[in-house]
């Protein structure tokens, strides 16, 4: 039973990987490393790699120190109200790009200008009006998430 158990705990232990590593330059200066020796080529002693884990942070490297300045809770409702009005106005503007660049594509699909006798100015001018609309709704997507997360 012991040689059964120290056979289980000798294969749960980690040892460091260890492996020579040599390195070659040609005539042309361009450096070859292999772990297998090269002729012509030098060993290279490396440093041993610790595999020991970080330590976590101490409480107080993840605490403010205590002269940060502090707000009271009315300054900070009324800082966060001014942020979501600001948001609020920015959400109406991006919504409203983003119907103008809806109805762009829409009306930019169908018409082809007398310079786009090659389709593929056409295509491009339409990815271009596609892009733009992407974008715009990428903003109001991000926009809403950052209302959404406010208190």
């Amino acid at each position: 039973m012991r040689s059964i158990l120290f056979i289980g705990l000798s294969f749960s232990l980690t040892f460091p990987a260890y492996a020579e590593i040599y390195k070659y330059v040609d005539e042309g200066g361009r450096v070859t490393y292999s772990n297998l020796p090269i002729k012509g080529g030098k060993k290279v002693d490396l440093p041993e790699v610790s595999s020991m884990p970080m330590p976590a942070p101490k409480p107080s490297q993840t605490t403010a120190p205590s002269n940060f300045p502090k707000v009271d809770g009315k300054t900070q409702r009324d800082r966060d109200d001014v942020r979501r009005k600001i948001l609020e106005d920015e959400l109406k503007t991006e919504e409203k790009a983003l119907s103008q660049a809806q109805q762009a594509l829409q009306e930019g699909e169908g018409v082809r200008n007398g310079n786009e006798k090659n389709y593929q100015k056409y295509l491009d001018r339409i990815q271009g009006l596609k892009d733009n609309l992407d974008l715009h709704e990428k903003n109001v997507s991000a926009i809403r998430k950052e209302l959404a997360g406010l208190k």
